[in-house]
């Protein structure tokens, strides 16, 4: 019903106003009112769900995200102000887990701490108040336009956000950029290609990118770079923490990727056609790293750290979880089971742990004594 109901509105405002770009078709795939992927009833995480994500995994994840949130904390001067805010919480887990691990281990950056939740789909607040209900007296939401109005100390921290933000997609042709449109023909959804829609594609590729083949396609996300400079804004002191799939530039536009890198998830299954099953499956793309880190630099933030998701989490704690399951009162069956829950975070070589990536940015920061900055075994 979904899926017929929104491709209806998108093929109608295609014949009203023309062709659409593929950023909006995508926003309106994964954000339309009550019908898009996002913002649509289901489970979308886990095993019932499309897809799974590190928070889904094991709760470790966010308690190590907390330890390295604690040392942030203090590398602040234990203010007694402490704002944390998670943009694009979903149901709320990695912020649950984070809030529980503070109030558990680090009681003195619980006390400080108040937790703000950014959240585009209004109706995830219940969900996310019931989850947290321990924490009840610490939340509050805010809208994304909300978060240009915000000024605060603390540290704002989002994981698989920007892979979901809307993108436009590019190729390069013998005449020069195109960029890829959605259009109607015969009845169908179809692409078209034409000159770019505005000539920020073309900038952001000249700054942020690497120089494309012929027939090499490409995404840009001009979103994540509105959303940095969002946050760059409101962040009077502190840190960004971004975890997400991607890579640096040279990495993303390389011409082993002539198709680029987006991907639809649907029951555990990838797939390639984003013109199926509208509003029912989920649309992403690898983000460009170098555009957060090189933009972060021109707005006044400070590349801390970069790298592996399993280097970050080695170095920030997940060794201490591995010796909380050996101290657990568990059997062996039980503690070879967390064991390799766990090693799935940190696996590289394809998994989750070289997959994802993991950026700190800070603002206003001397010198923080952070783990991932330690380095692993140290």
């Amino acid at each position: 019903m979904n899926e017929n109901q929104l491709e209806t509105i998108i093929s109608e405002r295609i014949r009203q106003q023309g062709r659409i770009t593929f950023c909006d078709y995508m926003a309106a795939c994964l954000y339309e009112p009550g019908l898009g992927y996002y913002t649509s009833p289901g489970r979308k995480v886990g095993t019932a769900g499309d897809f799974y994500t590190s928070i889904t995994v094991h709760a470790a994840f966010g308690r190590v995200v907390a330890r390295e949130i604690a040392r942030m904390w203090r590398s602040l001067g234990q203010p007694a102000g402490f704002t944390l805010v998670e943009v694009g919480a979903g149901h709320g887990r990695l912020a649950c887990d984070i809030m529980d691990f503070l109030a558990q281990r680090e009681p003195d950056c619980y006390a400080a701490s108040t937790l703000l939740l950014v959240e585009q789909e209004p109706t995830l607040a219940e969900a996310q108040a019931a989850l947290l209900s321990a924490h009840a007296q610490k939340l509050g939401w805010r809208s994304p336009a909300q978060l240009a109005e915000l000024r605060f100390s603390g540290v704002v921290y989002s994981n698989e956000l920007l892979d979901a933000m809307p993108v436009h997609r590019v190729v390069m042709t013998a005449e020069g950029l195109r960029e890829i449109y959605v259009t109607l023909q015969g009845g169908q959804l179809a692409e078209q290609l034409d000159q770019p829609s505005t000539p920020q594609l073309e900038q952001y590729l000249a700054r942020y990118g690497t120089p494309l083949l012929v027939g090499q396609e490409a995404e840009v996300s001009l979103a994540g770079l509105v959303w940095l400079e969002t946050v760059a804004a409101a962040l009077e002191r502190g840190f960004v923490l971004t975890i997400d799939y991607g890579f640096p530039k040279e990495e993303l536009y390389t011409p082993r990727r002539r198709q680029g890198t987006l991907l639809c998830y649907h029951q555990h299954r990838v797939e390639d056609n984003p013109y199926i099953r509208l509003g029912q499956q989920d649309i992403t793309t690898h983000i460009n790293f170098s555009a957060l880190m090189e933009r972060g630099e021109e707005l006044g933030l400070t590349t801390v750290w970069f790298g592996e998701q399993y280097r970050f989490l080695l170095s920030a704690g997940m060794v201490e979880e591995f010796e909380a399951i050996e101290r657990a009162e568990l059997s062996e069956a039980d503690k070879l089971k967390a064991r390799l829950t766990l090693k799935r975070l940190i696996m590289p070589e394809g998994g989750m742990g070289d997959t994802f990536r993991v950026l700190v940015q800070s603002w206003g920061v001397g010198q923080p004594q952070l783990g991932c900055i330690k380095g692993i075994g140290l």
